[in-house]
């Protein structure tokens, strides 16, 4: 025969009951219910952007303008020059210019890396489907700093 437990603790363990329930919960939340978008704006539109090298630049990193999300990296590929092709996912809401630049930027020195689009002045947008006319490629910060020491070396030799 099962022994009863006092109500101290029978409440603790309705609580450990509930606190494991409430975790499951967030945890389903976070592995199947957060897409990033609502149902009502849920509706994006994609577009290419062709660059010669993508460093460290993931699918599913965010794509920026003015500081503001809207939209991610949600496909990369080669094409036959082998330059990095990616597909970015925008919200519907966001017209993007047709002269706009892409830059794959980094979000500090050891930051992830996104792309932030500068939007142009032209008064036609880039249509789905379409692809950006001006990127500009990742800095890798790893070549700058080499460069950076080569020409202090330089520097010192020529001033001995």
């Amino acid at each position: 025969m099962p022994e009863k437990y006092s109500k101290e603790e029978a409440k603790s363990i309705k609580i450990g009951l509930y606190a494991v329930l409430v975790v499951l919960a967030a945890m389903a939340f976070l592995f199947y219910g957060r897409d990033g978008k609502s149902v009502e704006n849920a509706r994006s539109y994609e577009v290419n952007a062709r660059f010669g090298r993508t460093d460290g630049l993931l699918v599913g990193d965010k794509v920026r303008m003015a500081g503001m999300t809207i939209g991610s990296v949600v496909n990369a590929r080669l094409d036959e020059k082998f330059h990095a092709i990616l597909t970015l996912d925008i919200d519907e809401n966001v017209k993007i210019p047709d002269d706009s630049n892409a830059s794959i930027v980094s979000a500090g020195i050891m930051g992830s890396k996104y792309i932030e689009i500068e939007p142009g002045g032209s008064p036609d947008f880039i249509m789905p489907g379409g692809e950006f006319s001006y990127t500009q490629d990742a800095m890798v910060i790893e070549e700058l700093i080499d460069r950076i020491i080569s020409i202090g070396k330089a520097n010192k030799k020529n001033c001995n």
